[in-house]
């Protein structure tokens, strides 16, 4: 794996306050597919400060619809999925290119400020969730091979969240291997999910994604995303759905 073998897929809305950030930790030599839902100026933005190897699609969608159009847009063999709210630390890329390869391959989202011990704590959960033989990838950090994307039929466009989990178990049950790396993390800029309620974010991800994965979530709440977002977007322009 190198860095011309990946593609970062980027779903934006309204993100005029963390973008300058995210494009400063990117490498030149990656690929940037942006799905922007934008009412401001975030598209124009990239383009200034990263006009080579970006591409940015206008496309009003859900995060789910936003990813799955960026990997499908993509013509590398490897999609790094991740959110416009968080930062690749140094060293983030080059590590990654040394890891063995696998199906998927994902690590945590940590904090050099706010909720610092609650995202550490986090990333503990997924470690030990990874040792039970269920993956715990979130779409901030995850990288996945675009074949295994494809074979496991993508991302579901019912999901409005944990699309991100729940299409990684579906590789994982196609075959493929799947690494969790601690010491590959992305550092959180935005924590309004955690702002609005630290035991009613954990509850909600914990529940929501133990009813995907054993298949006990009705059909018809496949497409509600339980108030994941409202209390998040009040009192500020909303962005795109981010995992965390």
């Amino acid at each position: 794996m190198n860095l011309e073998s990946i593609t970062v897929v980027l779903p934006t809305r309204n993100e005029v306050a963390n973008i300058g950030a995210f494009l400063a930790s990117l490498p030149d030599a990656v690929h940037l597919i942006v799905v922007d839902a934008s009412e401001d100026e975030t598209p124009d933005i990239i383009q200034r400060l990263r006009p080579e190897r970006t591409e940015i699609l206008r496309r009003k969608s859900t995060i789910t619809e936003a990813r799955q159009l960026g990997a499908e847009l993509a013509e590398t063999d490897w999609l790094l999925f991740t959110d416009a709210d968080v930062e690749f630390p140094e060293g983030y890329f080059e590590y990654l290119a040394t890891l063995p390869e696998a199906g998927v391959i994902y690590g945590p989202k940590l904090s050099r400020d706010r909720f610092a011990v609650y995202y550490r704590c986090f990333g503990f959960g997924q470690q030990c969730s990874h040792w039970l033989g269920i993956p715990s990838a979130t779409g901030s950090n995850m990288l996945v091979r675009k074949e295994a994307l494809i074979l496991a039929g993508g991302f579901d466009p019912e999901l409005v969240c944990n699309e991100d989990s729940e299409l990684v178990w579906r590789i994982k049950r196609a075959g493929y291997r799947t690494r969790f790396e601690s010491a590959l993390a992305v550092y959180a800029r935005d924590h309004r999910r955690l702002d609005s309620g630290i035991w009613r974010k954990t509850f909600h991800s914990v529940f929501r994604c133990a009813l995907l994965y054993w298949d006990l979530i009705p059909a018809r709440w496949r497409g509600a995303d339980w108030g994941y977002w409202s209390q998040q977007q009040s009192g500020r322009t909303p962005g795109v759905s981010r995992a965390e």
